[in-house]
């Protein structure tokens, strides 16, 4: 049985969001049991009417536009810190929120603590290939300006995610660059590259660029957090532009329409891709462990190893699902429009 806190209170959805997830996923696994973090007249009536699951009381809710540190330190008993607690304590495997990721990463840092040999926490994501293979991609923002050991922690993290998680026996790491050649980039970026090259353990494939983000040659990609942050939110930005784009089209002709619903599976694709880096989608893994445990932001969870597969991978299975649906969604509402004569 795996034992997960879920802060009820965390994200930009309304906390009856968050509880008819733990409802599905509750009825979707029987060996999950769920401690529910938030405040009483959430948490309470919902535990009382589920089995396996646990009502932890808070009183205080950590905002997304308050400062991460000093909230945690100050704002005690909220559902994130206390969350944390919990799984420090041992009363639970996992922690999950859809909150403040910086608060997330303060609280792990914090509460939790890091892996010794950890200097900073890191956030990931795997990004999808066009093959279906999937890319671990770090850091995506936790640390703006990162030091060429963070940048060789962050690869051995990003290989120990691609192995555990995805499946991937050897996982080869890519730094990203503006070109592929060793002599290339910044001076910074050619002492990464000279000290991912002699890092014992790394299976160091060289430089790549921004457009193999998705190609899937690469198991692991590593830059600094500004750097990654801005990569990924092109890619999402790019995606959405492809989407939008191909909706707007679709609404002007019956023709487009239905060459829209042939290509379901390819708009299923950019849908993934555009939601990546959301708080509700692709593991983002904030590295920020202590002993055997693991802090997850958003889609994944905090835990032992084997539990932390296991979680990772039922998010991740959930994901594709709720992508899917959302295109069939989408192509149904299509259809009706059609036959309304809504659109032609």
């Amino acid at each position: 049985m795996v034992r997960v806190v879920v802060d009820a209170m965390g994200g930009d959805e309304p906390p009856e969001v968050v509880l008819g997830g733990i409802a599905r996923a509750l009825e979707a696994d029987a060996d999950l049991e769920v401690i529910v973090a938030g405040n009483e007249e959430v948490v309470v009536p919902f535990c009382a009417k589920h089995a396996r699951a646990e009502a932890l009381v808070t009183t205080e809710c950590i905002e997304m536009g308050e400062h991460p540190t000093q909230a945690v330190r100050r704002k005690k008993d909220s559902s994130i810190v206390r969350g944390c607690r919990a799984v420090r304590a041992g009363e639970a495997d996992a922690f999950f929120s859809a909150g403040s990721t910086g608060a997330i990463l303060a609280a792990g840092t914090l509460v939790v603590g890091r892996i010794k040999g950890v200097s900073r926490a890191a956030l990931a994501c795997a990004m999808p290939g066009v093959d279906g293979h999937m890319t671990t991609f770090l850091d995506m923002g936790a640390n703006a300006d990162c030091t060429t050991d963070m940048i060789v922690q962050f690869a051995r993290m990003g290989q120990a995610y691609s192995q555990v998680v995805l499946g991937v026996e050897n996982p080869t790491v890519g730094l990203l660059n503006n070109g592929t050649e060793e002599t290339k980039g910044s001076e910074s970026a050619l002492e990464r590259h000279k000290a991912l090259a002699e890092a014992a353990g790394v299976n160091f494939a060289g430089n790549c660029e921004g457009r193999d983000i998705l190609t899937g040659s690469l198991d692991v990609i590593v830059t600094d957090g500004y750097t990654g942050n801005v990569a990924v939110k092109t890619v999402e930005g790019t995606a959405k532009f492809i989407v939008s784009a191909l909706k707007a089209e679709a609404a002007r002709s019956k023709r487009v329409a239905v060459g829209a619903l042939m290509v379901k599976p390819a708009l299923s694709y950019l849908d993934v891709i555009r939601e990546c880096s959301d708080a509700f989608d692709l593991p983002m893994c904030a590295y920020s462990v202590s002993g055997e445990y693991a802090m997850i932001k958003a889609a994944g969870a905090a835990g032992l190893v084997d539990e932390y597969r296991i979680m990772c991978e039922s998010a991740l299975s959930v994901f594709r699902a709720g992508a899917n649906m959302l295109i069939t969604y989408y192509a149904k509402e299509l259809a009706q429009a059609i036959q309304k004569g809504d659109i032609g």
